[in-house]
């Protein structure tokens, strides 16, 4: 009888364990999927610093992927209508100083700055760039997955003028 409680409780601190770890991943294709971003680009007479497109970082991977362009104003990181990327969890929206973002490792060795969590995988969305940030320091705006550490798409910037 104690053997069978014991396979009993076992049995079942297991199935909660792997029901859990099924859960996070599960959770942002489930609930998060459909949220469209909507934000406007930034109003008023700000001026366009620089532009990319994000890229798909690497084609074998199917889930991992991103699309679409993004503008970066005056004080403001403005991911466009059409920006699109592969669900999945913690995903947050960095600028690193490398043009050539092809690997996790140079993001994880640089002195990227953390412009705050995606919004949605969809859409238009404004992330503020704090003050003092030179924006000139950087090459690249990537989407990160900070829970795996894993690059989902970078996009490189191109200055204007």
């Amino acid at each position: 009888m104690l053997k069978l409680l014991g396979v009993f409780v076992f049995g079942g601190l297991l199935g909660a364990g792997l029901g859990f770890a099924v859960g996070i991943f599960v959770y942002p294709y489930v609930f998060l999927a459909d949220i469209v971003g909507t934000e406007a680009a930034p109003a008023g007479a700000r001026t366009v610093l620089a532009r990319g497109t994000f890229i798909h970082a690497d084609p074998s991977d199917p889930i991992h992927y991103g699309k679409g362009r993004m503008t970066v104003y005056e004080g403001v990181l403005h991911l466009e209508p059409d920006f699109e990327v592969g669900p999945g969890p913690k995903f947050h929206v960095y600028l690193v100083p490398s043009a050539e973002v092809t690997s996790e490792e140079q993001v994880e060795g640089a002195m990227f700055v953390d412009l705050g969590r995606l919004k949605a995988f969809k859409g238009s969305q404004n992330y503020p760039i704090p003050a003092g940030v030179k924006l000139s320091d950087f090459g690249s705006v990537v989407v990160w997955c900070e829970q795996f550490g894993v690059l989902i798409s970078p996009a490189r910037l191109i200055f204007e003028g």
